[in-house]
């Protein structure tokens, strides 16, 4: 090659690599990746649309696949917020800060994950202690908690989801750190809330939880007792803002380091009024101001 080739090739080479970080330098000011938990899919979608109603030229992409897919992307930087529905374990938080910064918590609303069944059973409330033995195996036939002679069948979510991950730590293991009750072997681990929804609503023997934001008809929620003579509660907007049902828990976002730019003008408008009023209609609990930053 020519020593004036190689200046050509040079000079649009650098050129390209001009243009590309120029293109890169937009997209990070009008555009958005948000990825994780399955049971923040669909208000973070919503979030977005009416976001970008109000703010034409800017694109948010919001994607599922669990919470643990959301932490991952955020270590490799190829989301821009993790939606996640449990806290990131302290491993989690060091692999995010030795890539760049340390990721910063955000609570953007609150859920209570429902127990649901179908609506042919005729069992309405069971205890936190019930619970347990019937998601590790040790109780198999509903006739051992009042209802029909009939095998149960477990519905978990998969072991990606932060859903599986809160709901084996504060009602499989009641909250122990040390604990290590697991699922029992033969629980189906299905990949959304709306599969085990739409299973729990055709097979009368099924039983299996989700956010409680995707409750319908098809499905009955359970009542839960935290104990044995304590009062059976319904997974309800009032009680999981009282603290009263006990299987509730905050949705975070995470980013990593603070947020600027358009990450930030869209958490702000997350936990707006008019955000937390998004929250409200997706049948998910409003955050008060003081709750925000813990």
């Amino acid at each position: 090659m020519t020593q004036s080739s190689k200046l050509i090739a040079s000079v649009t080479l650098g050129l390209l690599l001009f243009s590309g970080c120029a293109r890169r330098s937009s997209d990070q000011t009008n555009s958005l990746q948000i990825k994780g938990s399955d049971t923040m899919v669909n208000l973070g979608q919503a979030w977005a649309e009416e976001y970008m109603k109000q703010n034409p030229g800017t694109s948010i992409a919001v994607t599922g696949g669990g919470s643990g897919t959301g932490i991952t992307a955020l270590v490799n930087s190829t989301c821009d917020i993790a939606e996640v529905s449990r806290e990131m374990k302290e491993s989690e938080i060091e692999l995010v800060a030795s890539k760049g910064a340390a990721p910063k918590k955000i609570i953007v609303a609150l859920d209570g994950l429902a127990v649901v069944v179908s609506p042919a059973n005729k069992i309405s409330e069971m205890t936190i202690d019930q619970l347990a033995d019937v998601f590790t195996g040790k109780i198999k036939n509903w006739k051992e908690v009042g209802g029909r002679d009939a095998k149960i069948v477990l519905l978990s979510r998969e072991v990606n989801s932060g859903t599986h991950v809160y709901f084996k730590e504060h009602v499989l293991r009641h909250g122990k750190a040390d604990g290590k009750e697991e699922f029992a072997a033969e629980a189906l681990l299905l990949s959304s809330s709306q599969a085990i929804a739409d299973e729990v609503a055709q097979n009368q023997d099924a039983i299996g939880y989700y956010g409680m934001g995707y409750i319908t008809v098809k499905e009955k929620a359970l009542k839960v007792a935290k104990e044995k003579n304590s009062p059976a509660i319904s997974p309800t907007m009032e009680n999981v803002m009282s603290g009263a049902y006990p299987i509730s828990r905050p949705l975070l976002m995470y980013t990593k380091g603070e947020a600027k730019g358009l990450a930030k003008t869209f958490i702000d408008y997350v936990l707006s009024p008019a955000g937390q009023q998004i929250v409200k209609k997706l049948d998910f609990v409003p955050v008060k101001p003081s709750e925000q930053s813990k």
